[in-house]
């Protein structure tokens, strides 16, 4: 059996990882569907229980205790919302025996639902957004000197002889990266909202008095220790960062945790750990690049710095705002509450006679642009359903008919038209030897073999011969029977060749022509090619036989 290529195995690769991703994303349909409500109520009886399989009646029964939205739900409507909270990856059926009294308690609880773990993360992270996503949050900024002394604390007794004791190491870690993580959470949490309040442009004199307060002592609080603690936990970090593989492996040995629950021999059993803050050398890097410029990216203790910066700005844009307004340019921050308000509250063509009164927008008229067909079109034509005009690329794009760019020099045709001048010449010449060739086989054609050139140019002088030339009408001697044509003799020449062909026509005779194309016969005609006689005119060329 062929191994797979190594280019299918990737794309297989891929197609997992993007397969578990849709899955994960999946989970957070409930939050925006229709029946939103309902489905966050049904997530909150579930997240208030721990490791508990609960069917319809009993999910009813806490629904009904909680009211709420949920709450007049029936058992039909209640097990379709289940499922589709099983689909979405929220749920899992519960494997557990069903026991019963009679048929219809039975079919009420056959079926038993569980919360999965990642139904139950989003749902916590849902719950947390809807009571804290406006608040303003604290800054554990006590907690930096706890993880200072922390650091420094550990830094010490795994350098001292004999290194620490693993149960104390465990604790402290775990305690160390508790303190951290409460402490970021808490620095981007604050920062997060301190940018949405100065995004606004509308803030009045006694919202800008409290923010100033805010940013002037309250932020400068926040910087200015972190500024002062960063160093020495970026010191206390240096000397603890050679031992931390060490540490680490102390401290897998002496506690495992869910390590064990690695994949069997046969595979069956796949189970991903996600251990504990510190237990992985990856946090560690996370926490040393919070203090540290580590990948030259930047550290957080950075952004932190020129966060303050551009807050600092935004204050003092609004209060430059602020004093134009005291000088005389009043804010039109309740004028346009104003207006907000009774577009609100406005009827649909009501709405657009406020907003044309407000903003001079007017309905869409037609350009002078006129239409390809003769038809007129009226003024109250919607532009989707009238008829298509074609507008330049100069005015679709810039709105002006006029040419941009310097005028194009004029093409130099110079060349093109000595080639031409050549090749007159050489078609000329050409003309010139041929006639030169018929004159000198004239009398003696069955004797000489033509170019194709002289060929070509008695051909032109027989046509123009025969076609100047005038029929006469003969009759038998009874002046009865069929009627016949007779040909006295034509002539057709070139004056500018200097040549002239006179054909007679005489009964019996045989003139064959030879060229290179080919033999000509023409019988009963006889050809003379000489030299035009000086003083001819066209009229002088064209005879009449009468």
């Amino acid at each position: 059996m062929e191994a797979p290529a190594p280019g299918a195995a990737q794309n297989a690769a891929t197609q997992d990882v993007q397969y578990e991703a849709r899955r994960r994303l999946d989970a957070y349909t409930y939050l925006s569907a229709p029946e939103r409500l309902e489905h966050l109520a049904i997530m909150r009886v579930f997240c208030g229980t721990l490791l508990a399989d609960l069917a319809v009646p009993d999910i009813l029964a806490k629904l009904r205790q909680a009211g709420g939205p949920a709450a007049g739900l029936d058992a039909d409507t209640l097990t379709v919302r289940l499922e589709q909270l099983v689909k979405w990856g929220n749920l899992l059926r519960s494997s557990h025996t069903v026991k019963a009294s009679s048929i219809s308690e039975y079919q009420r609880s056959r079926t038993r639902y569980q919360l999965s773990k990642l139904g139950e993360r989003i749902q916590r992270d849902a719950d947390g957004v809807l009571a804290e996503a406006d608040a303003a949050r604290e800054v554990s900024n006590e907690l930096l000197a706890l993880v200072e002394r922390g650091l420094r604390e550990l830094a010490e007794h795994v350098t001292a002889p004999g290194g620490i004791e693993p149960q104390d190491g465990l604790e402290r870690v775990s305690t160390l990266f508790v303190q951290f993580t409460e402490f970021a959470d808490s620095i981007r949490d604050f920062y997060a909202y301190l940018g949405q309040v100065l995004a606004r442009y509308d803030l009045d004199s006694t919202e800008y008095q409290g923010f100033k307060e805010l940013l002037l002592d309250y932020v400068e609080a926040i910087t200015e220790d972190v500024a002062f603690r960063a160093p020495r936990i970026s010191a206390a970090l240096e000397k603890l960062w050679p031992h931390i593989p060490d540490l680490l492996a102390r401290l897998d040995a002496h506690a495992q945790g869910l390590t064990g629950l690695s994949p069997q021999s046969d595979g069956h059993l796949e189970t991903r750990v996600q251990r504990s803050r510190g237990r992985e050398f990856a946090d560690w890097e996370g926490l040393r690049g919070w203090f540290s410029d580590n990948d030259g990216q930047g550290s957080q203790v950075d952004q932190l710095r020129d966060a303050t910066l551009r807050a600092l700005q935004s204050l003092l844009a609004n209060a430059k705002r602020m004093l134009r307004s005291a000088t005389g340019e009043m804010s039109r921050r309740k004028d346009l509450l104003r207006l907000a308000r009774w577009f609100e509250e406005a009827a649909p063509q009501d709405a657009h006679d406020i907003a044309v009164a407000a903003f001079g927008l007017y309905g869409a008229r037609h350009l002078g642009i006129p239409p390809a067909t003769d038809e007129v079109v009226p003024a109250y034509t919607s532009w989707w359903t009238g008829p298509v005009v074609e507008v330049p690329v100069a005015l679709r794009e810039r709105g002006s008919r006029a040419q941009r760019g310097r005028t194009a020099t004029v093409e130099d045709h110079s060349a093109q038209k000595q080639r031409l001048r050549e090749a007159a010449r050489e078609r000329a010449a050409a003309r010139a030897a041929a006639a030169d060739e018929l004159r000198s086989a004239s009398g003696r054609f069955a004797e000489v073999r033509l170019t194709s050139a002289a060929l070509g140019l008695l051909l032109e002088l027989l046509a123009t011969a025969l076609g100047n030339a005038q029929l006469r009408h003969r009759a038998d001697a009874d002046g009865e029977g069929a009627a016949e044509f007779d040909l006295d003799q034509a002539h057709s020449e070139d004056a500018e060749l200097g040549i002239r062909l006179t054909v007679r026509r005489t009964a019996g005779a045989r003139c064959v022509l030879h060229s290179a194309d080919g033999d000509l016969l023409l019988e009963d005609l006889e050809l003379d090619v000489g030299r035009t006689s000086p003083g001819a005119t066209n009229s002088d060329a064209e005879v009449s036989v009468s």
